[in-house]
């Protein structure tokens, strides 16, 4: 199934002499698709009375847009054909981190730079892999593994630095080559990164918050 995934894809990247099949099979609606945000966390988080802003995470251009990324080589990006995203993927992460907190229960406020919202502390995300990675076993056998990598900074508004920084990332192997598994694991994939995202970070504010006292 892996050989017709990688076939279609190769058609996609292919441009110029488009016959009438290929025409016929451009017009056809892309299928979109949703993630989730993460909803369950440490019951050992703490509550911090402060303001978060999630700024839009940074990306490379071949994250940076609504197809679905794969990779079947370490130097080559195709897309999936006829699937995308209902956004473009950083902007569906910043939305995602942001419901994350709110649903965490564990910050006074949370939104995204765009609203306004005075800010205590910025999440600044950059999204660094956000692909399925083609793996050829030693037995010929392929497989899809989805990767999911942010690094996350946050920044004192008051103080303007940096406070603490760090990466997280998950690997995802898709139960197959078909796009629902793999949008499936791509879904898994980030909800894991951002839960410990979202702790590690909640955490980095309070232990900050605690040492360094001001008066609003």
């Amino acid at each position: 199934m892996i050989r017709f995934l990688l076939l279609g894809l190769a058609l996609v990247s292919l441009g110029g002499c488009a016959g009438l099949g290929t025409l016929r099979q451009a017009s056809k609606p892309n299928d979109l698709y949703l993630l989730t945000p993460k909803s369950t966390f440490s019951a050992s988080l703490p509550r911090v009375q402060r303001q978060i802003v999630v700024q839009e995470p940074t990306a490379t251009a071949a994250v940076n847009t609504d197809q679905i990324a794969i990779q079947p080589t370490p130097l080559q990006v195709q897309y999936l054909p006829r699937a995308r995203w209902v956004d473009r993927a950083p902007l569906i992460v910043q939305a995602l981190l942001v419901e994350s907190y709110e649903n965490s229960g564990k910050v006074a406020a949370v939104g995204r730079s765009t609203v306004g919202l005075r800010a205590d502390y910025v999440i600044v995300p950059d999204l660094r892999e956000f692909q399925g990675i083609v793996i050829n076993d030693v037995d010929g056998k392929q497989t899809i593994r989805v990767e999911v990598r942010i690094n996350i900074k946050i920044i004192d508004e008051f103080e303007d630095k940096i406070i603490a920084s760090d990466s997280f990332q998950e690997y995802v192997i898709a139960a197959s080559d078909q796009t629902p598994d793999l949008v499936k694991a791509f879904d898994e994939a980030l909800g894991k990164t951002m839960r410990d995202a979202v702790e590690w970070s909640v955490r980095r504010i309070n232990t900050h918050t605690a040492n360094t006292p001001r008066q609003f």
